[in-house]
């Protein structure tokens, strides 16, 4: 069981004072931020690709290779990286570059992305959304396994016989696919033999369980072996020593954020009550002190499959030194006991 950080790197106002820190700034602290995941014993960091105003890493290879020769064993991976608005061949050279700064650790969350901006700003129609991701994964996956690539596709020029350089470390650098939850981009990740992560922010997470089965449904049916088969979740979370200090500090942001979104989605108003039910035991919001986090993660663990949990902190912008008291929560108090208790239940079911 892998445990973990995202982030979307977000520079949204203050909720307090209603500045809004510079990009520049920002990067600066999540590089921060993941040089303490690593020296806290978190498994992997994971940096989101956005183009918009409130978000300051547009390209997530630049900033993890930034905390790449700082760290020493945790993985760095996108969460995700657009791949239908990227040239595949770009990510695949960014990502081995990465991976040999890292020594190895380098991997890719490969997604359509739930925000459109890179879409034009690359030149790109929303009209093909769906056929630049099939054909782009295809070709990343076909330069990951050959150094010289022949392919032909309908969107980018065709390459005959051509060489992708560098290559990276790992004999096959590790991509995942990056879901919503949507039944087609499960069983693609299930057929392509790919691991999963799901973005679980909302509802009740059990109610992936059925998405994970198809996933692997799908891989069966496709001859993969699925017991090698990675599922992740990236879910919204924050962890203080105290469950009822950690809600209280952990709202403001979230609602500002939650509703900041929703008024561009057409949802419902986000309030206390909305976010008191989130972080329920039955909700996705993994808020609370190490033992409520740690329990709630166990649970999606034996009940829906996951393999990887890696917490989004944080939602909107806080205070830097909150957040790295989180995270060295999640890695000194969460993670160990997770790990534990799953490692029994592992053992009990052999």
């Amino acid at each position: 069981m892998e445990i973990g950080v995202t982030s979307f790197v977000e520079t949204k106002p203050d909720i307090e004072t209603g500045i809004v820190m510079s990009h520049a700034q920002r990067l600066r602290e999540v590089v921060e931020e993941i040089v303490l995941a690593d020296r806290v014993g978190l498994d992997v960091f994971g940096i989101g690709e956005h183009h918009r105003e409130d978000y300051a890493a547009s390209s997530p290879a630049i900033v993890l290779s930034a905390a790449a020769s700082l760290t020493k064993r945790i993985r760095l991976t996108s969460a995700v990286t657009v791949l239908s608005s990227s040239d595949p061949v770009r990510v695949f050279q960014d990502f081995a570059m990465l991976d040999g700064i890292s020594n190895g650790r380098a991997e890719i969350i490969a997604g359509r992305g739930s925000f459109v901006e890179s879409f034009p700003l690359f030149g790109y129609g929303l009209h093909d959304y769906d056929e630049l991701f099939n054909e782009n994964i295809e070709l990343l996956m076909k330069i990951r396994e050959s150094e010289k690539v022949t392919w032909k596709g309908g969107h980018r020029p065709a390459i005959h016989n051509l060489g992708v350089y560098p290559r990276p470390v790992q004999n096959s650098l590790p991509i995942w696919i990056g879901s919503g939850g949507t039944q087609s981009s499960a069983v693609r990740a299930g057929l392509l033999g790919l691991p999963l992560m799901l973005a679980i922010i909302g509802g009740n997470p059990m109610n992936f369980a059925p998405l994970v089965e198809l996933y692997k449904k799908a891989a069966a049916r496709a001859g993969h072996d699925v017991s090698q088969l990675q599922v992740g979740s990236h879910s919204i979370g924050f962890v203080a020593e105290d469950t009822e200090r950690a809600a209280d500090i952990f709202f403001p942001s979230t609602q500002y954020g939650m509703n900041k979104l929703g008024k561009e989605r057409g949802w419902s108003y986000y309030d206390r009550s909305s976010y008191d039910a989130a972080r329920s035991f039955e909700g996705a919001l993994y808020v609370g002190d190490p033992e409520t986090v740690a329990q709630k993660i166990i649970h999606l663990r034996k009940h829906v499959g996951i393999t990887r949990f890696m917490m989004y902190v944080p939602l909107s912008t806080m205070p830097h030194e909150l957040v790295l008291r989180a995270i060295e929560l999640l890695g000194t108090e969460v993670a160990p006991r997770v790990r534990e208790e799953i490692a029994k239940w592992e053992a009990e079911k052999e």
